[in-house]
């Protein structure tokens, strides 16, 4: 990530947690050098660990990290992931913004590769949404990577994605498309989401990228992926989860776009404890 970006976003963090101050520590602090010690409570897939070392540097006191795990290792519960050792103030100031970013985005992971794994045999990859928490999207979507998955467009900016009442506002799929088409650049891909066999088609046949499946049924994607097939990506989309991903997967598409990955994304449980 951009370390502009990383800087404004974990000031702002910083901003959040001690608006003017750590009341608490500012009181007690002895401004004496500690180590603390980062451990997993549970098993799980690690995410947000390359953050700890720019979060610290924020607050420009001097800091050992000692890395025991990194992002994409499967961490077992009593495991050490991280030593830290700076100013007591520092670690302080620092752990709930630390444990909070390492707790989410490692239970976005941990989804994320529970799910892939039950596809593995099927060429469709898993694909998160922009259904984010505001302020943390590109954190999570870099959690989605970390555990086998991958990025949908990342913002509104970047892809041209038709969906239903943009259909409704062009009056129709072909004209959405080639507004579209006209003026975005060429190398843009356009992606419309199609509700049943018939917009499916019409999607297709008017130029369409990507063609998104949403909330289709198991047979409808099956036909439409093999009656179309080579002339669009493919995209299932609405209500999957671990108890229909098979069955998705095995209907043809190319990726499956779940926005349970991180707004269903339960936190794992990490702790730091100070020594």
């Amino acid at each position: 990530m951009n370390p502009i970006f990383l800087e404004k976003m974990f000031e702002f963090y910083i901003l959040e947690d001690a608006y003017f101050s750590d009341l608490t520590t500012d009181a007690i602090s002895k401004r004496e050098t500690k180590k603390a010690v980062i451990k997993a409570k549970q098993d799980f897939v690690l995410a947000g660990s390359v953050f700890i070392e720019p979060l610290f540097r924020m607050l420009k006191e001097p800091f050992r990290l000692n890395l025991l795990k990194k992002d994409g290792d499967f961490v077992l519960n009593g495991e050490i992931i991280a030593e830290v050792s700076s100013k007591d103030y520092a670690l302080l100031y620092l752990e709930r913004i630390c444990l909070n970013m390492m707790q989410r985005m490692s239970g976005i992971a941990t989804k994320t590769r529970a799910l892939s794994i039950l596809i593995k045999d099927y060429k469709a990859k898993i694909v998160d949404t922009r259904k984010t928490t505001p302020g943390f999207r590109f954190f999570e979507k870099y959690a989605v990577r970390t555990g086998g998955g991958i990025n949908h467009r990342i913002g509104l900016f970047d892809a041209v994605l038709i969906k239903d009442n943009h259909i409704k506002d062009a009056n129709g799929i072909k004209s959405a498309v080639e507004s579209a088409r006209k003026s975005i650049p060429f190398t843009t891909k356009i992606e419309v989401e199609c509700e049943d066999y018939g917009m499916a088609k019409e999607a297709v046949e008017c130029g369409a990228d990507i063609v998104m499946l949403d909330n289709m049924s198991v047979e409808d994607m099956e036909k439409i992926t093999t009656d179309f097939k080579g002339r669009a990506i493919f995209e299932a989309s609405g209500n999957i989860d671990e108890n229909n991903i098979v069955d998705v997967a095995k209907s043809g598409v190319d990726y499956i776009s779940m926005g349970a990955l991180t707004h269903h994304a339960v936190w794992v449980d990490i702790n730091m404890k100070m020594e």
